[in-house]
């Protein structure tokens, strides 16, 4: 059994069973794959993948264990690359993100300049993606860190971090009818078609739990997982937007009028999800401390060291979070 098969069952994988996406991905040949898996599959005595002529149409049961453990053991050699990595040259490397639009458009520009002017030969990559995908992600380590609001609690090999607070806006044209209303009220909302998230993104289950508190029913007529998307619409007359207040801005939103809607809403907390047992390079504690102040290296280095989401919890219970 050779690192090198058991990359390539991995890499396989997640380019959806495409032998050859996958070799233009690695800069090898497809035959040259297609045989270290076939080797690999008769030192092992199983199937990883089964086939339909030349193609593999699907994930065996005993592969779907294989991937795992080989998912483990890529994990622990990057690691050991890492260690090597920190001590031999401590401002060179990659740092890899998965993110959503909007804390990609609104929450992270300014950490990003001032990472890439502070270690301009680290190598940053950026992913976008439903917070499912960017937990995914995480989890099996194909990026370093997940920036979201929904979805990361749902990965239990995540340690996860609280970075800022933040609330929601309704957006609606300057001759609206809401504009004239002194205190917006959820009845108020709904009486209106409504432009928002698609559900799972940015906070959007906090927003529908509100309504559902009131025995209210929206009328949401459309969603987006873009938050220049929905204010398009609200701007074509679709519906009045419901949308991260940080995803207005001023000047270039001009022409639309944001109601404060936190007395409406129930906060949502972003947060940054790391694989458990990750090698944290410098640059790494310094990428995350920029974006949230408060999780110092020692903080991160604390939490962890935390062994259940209980104990992360109680380490940044009496933490007063940012808000955005």
């Amino acid at each position: 059994m050779k690192l090198q098969q058991l990359r390539y069952i991995w890499e396989v994988a997640h380019h959806d069973l495409n032998v050859s996406a996958t070799a233009q991905s690695l800069f090898t040949s497809q035959p040259g794959i297609s045989k270290q898996i076939r080797l690999l599959e008769d030192e092992l005595g199983v199937e990883v993948f089964s086939r339909s002529g030349k193609h593999l149409t699907h994930v065996t049961p005993a592969g779907e264990v294989i991937l795992q453990a080989a998912g483990e053991v890529l994990r622990k050699v990057e690691s050991i690359k890492r260690v090597a990595q920190e001590f031999s040259n401590e401002k060179k490397g990659s740092l890899s993100i998965a993110t959503t639009h909007t804390q990609a458009r609104y929450a992270l520009p300014d950490t990003i300049r001032s990472f890439i002017d502070r270690y301009p030969e680290v190598s940053l990559h950026m992913h976008q993606g439903t917070p499912m995908q960017i937990s995914e992600m995480a989890a099996d380590g194909t990026v370093d860190f997940a920036i979201a609001t929904e979805a990361l609690e749902l990965f239990s090999d995540l340690v996860m971090l609280p970075c800022y607070r933040w609330n929601r806006c309704v957006l609606v044209p300057k001759d609206h009818p809401l504009t004239q209303v002194s205190e917006l009220t959820l009845e108020d909302v709904a009486a209106h078609p409504i432009v928002t998230y698609v559900f799972g993104f940015t906070g959007r289950s906090k927003l529908d739990e509100a309504f559902v508190e009131k025995g209210l029913v929206p009328k949401v007529v459309f969603t987006a997982a873009d938050a220049d998307v929905i204010k398009t619409y609200v701007r074509l007359g679709l519906g009045i937007g419901i949308v991260a207040a940080m995803a207005y801005d001023e000047v270039a939103d001009s022409d639309l009028v944001a109601l404060d809607a936190s007395k409406l809403f129930p906060g949502s907390v972003t947060k940054i999800g790391c694989r458990k047992g990750t090698f944290l390079r410098g640059f790494m504690y310094d990428f995350i401390e920029d974006f949230a102040p408060h999780l110092t290296r020692e903080v991160v280095s604390e939490a962890f060291s935390r062994n259940s989401k209980a104990d992360l919890e109680e380490l940044f219970s009496h933490v007063e979070l940012p808000v955005f």
